[in-house]
């Protein structure tokens, strides 16, 4: 069993579709992001409620509309998506069976309850390096390793598919705009 959801790593790739080449954000409706993907698009627009709540994307209005990054690419760090989509989770929850010891005749000497668990304790220090590190990487910092591995036409084609979509619907719009005469429109 994983730890973080499905929905961590879908938003996680869909805000790296949203850093341009140069590190800028780019807008990209949630249908968008979710067919570019092969992604649930439901499930999808309820990560971007939460990330919108969490002020890590802000919503773009307009027939073009959609969101981007609510800030730039390199203060957004993936302990913050994690957060925004998951909650804070932690990665064990002590039960405090030291004192349970069949040894112990039901009533544990002092010396087996005394301080901190130590299970807890090694397992909180281990939460605590994950945060850490989850913390210290940004979204920029992977949207650059991703581009480093891809071809290097990879990010404009990107950029190219997201914009000839968005172009798309306004285009659409435009022509829904203009079959129904202003005369013949009533209340």
């Amino acid at each position: 069993m994983s730890l973080y959801s499905a929905g961590v790593e879908y938003g996680i790739h869909c805000l790296l579709f949203l850093v341009g080449d140069g590190g800028e954000s780019r807008e990209a409706s949630v249908r968008d992001l979710a067919e570019l993907q092969g992604v649930p698009q439901d499930y999808l627009a309820k990560i971007f409620t939460k990330l919108a709540k969490a002020k890590l994307v802000a919503a773009t209005e307009g027939v073009r509309g959609g969101f981007k990054l609510a800030r730039p690419a390199d203060e957004i760090s993936i302990l913050d998506i994690v957060n925004a989509i998951d909650g804070q989770k932690l990665i064990f929850d002590c039960r405090e069976i030291r004192g349970r010891c069949a040894l112990f005749e039901g009533s544990p000497p002092a010396w087996a309850l005394d301080g901190h668990c130590s299970v807890h304790a090694a397992m909180m220090t281990a939460q605590k390096r994950m945060e850490e590190a989850l913390a210290q990487q940004t979204i920029l910092d992977l949207a650059r390793k991703v581009g480093r591995k891809s071809p290097a036409e990879f990010p404009a084609q990107v950029g190219k598919w997201i914009n000839d979509r968005r172009e798309k619907k306004s285009a659409a719009q435009t022509s829904d705009d203009q079959a129904i005469p202003v005369t013949e429109i009533s209340d």
